[in-house]
């Protein structure tokens, strides 16, 4: 049999692509019975030597049994605790290199595998991310995503892109380190990132498209977890920055305690040199939030000092 160059050019382009890392994936798993097999299938075509690792997270369905039939390593939770706890019982379960953490709810595209890894090489972590809005399910997520990545960009000082995806890859290495400090909810994404940016470590956010869920509902609450995801980010940087919290309230506390000598001096005892109450407290409390922040960054800083040896 002959073959064209041209045919032995497109099964070379066809083919999967040999990395030079062992890779890990990790599949977060609730219910996702009639389509656990086809996100292994798809993710096996990409990667035919990774290692699979589906941790189940007490579902209802036939789950793990689909997905232990597909060739993944099951791992099953006797209690369903979360998204980040069953990434986090992966992740400590993983022998990759490599993390590659993707839903099993059909949204992220195998195919874009490669367009992650072949970045984590100069990264440490890359995270696929929704490109434009309608990329999103509705408006009122995107904005919600918007609000975070912009709240996140001003408190890492590095521009936060799509906090919320959770197709990422990730040197193990990096995330073992800060394994304990991830939620077992759906904030893992989020506090991960802030956690290696503040670190130091180098972050990618490469655009790929979204699919829609392949089927199922989504067990995420707009509002609620946009909360929890604020409170969040205020505790990720309050362990690794914690001044972009602090400075901003003391510095208000001052400027109300001015306003208040102000409104003394000018229109409730006009021309009389008296400090209201209400512009001492404010100003000594300025003053202790100031301090306590300046204390609590240098605690920070030695938290995060890297040993040579």
């Amino acid at each position: 049999m002959i073959i064209s160059e041209e045919e032995t050019e497109a099964a070379v382009v066809g083919a999967p692509r040999h990395w030079p890392f062992s890779i890990s994936v990790v599949i977060p798993a609730f219910n996702e019975g009639p389509r656990i097999a086809g996100v292994i299938d798809s993710i096996r075509a990409e990667l035919p030597a990774a290692e699979i690792i589906v941790v189940d997270d007490a579902s209802h369905d036939n789950t793990a049994e689909q997905a232990a039939v597909a060739g993944a390593h099951v791992i099953r939770r006797p209690h369903n605790i979360g998204n980040g706890a069953g990434v986090k019982t992966g992740v400590r379960a993983a022998s990759g290199e490599v993390i590659l953490v993707i839903d099993a709810d059909g949204q992220h595209n195998p195919a874009d595998i490669p367009r992650l890894l072949e970045h984590i090489d100069r990264y440490d972590m890359v995270v696929a991310t929704r490109p434009d809005r309608t990329s999103h399910e509705n408006l009122l997520r995107w904005a919600g995503n918007t609000l975070l990545n912009n709240f996140g960009t001003y408190l890492t000082g590095m521009p936060m892109r799509d906090l919320t995806s959770g197709f990422r890859a990730i040197r193990r290495d990096v995330m073992l380190e800060f394994l304990h400090l991830l939620p077992n909810q759906f904030g893992w994404p989020m506090t991960s990132a802030m956690a290696l940016a503040k670190a130091g470590y180098h972050i990618r956010f490469e655009p790929v498209t979204m699919r829609k869920r392949q089927g199922g509902q989504s067990t995420q609450k707009l509002f609620k977890n946009g909360i929890r995801n604020i409170l969040m980010i205020l505790r990720m940087v309050s362990l690794f920055a914690p001044l972009r919290v602090y400075f901003p309230v003391a510095l208000s506390m001052l400027g109300f305690s001015i306003v208040s000598f102000l409104i003394s001096y000018f229109i409730t005892d006009i021309g009389r040199f008296r400090v209201p109450n209400s512009a001492v407290g404010l100003f000594v409390g300025a003053i202790v939030v100031f301090m306590f922040g300046l204390l609590a960054e240098q605690i920070a800083a030695l938290r995060l000092q890297r040993r040579d040896d």
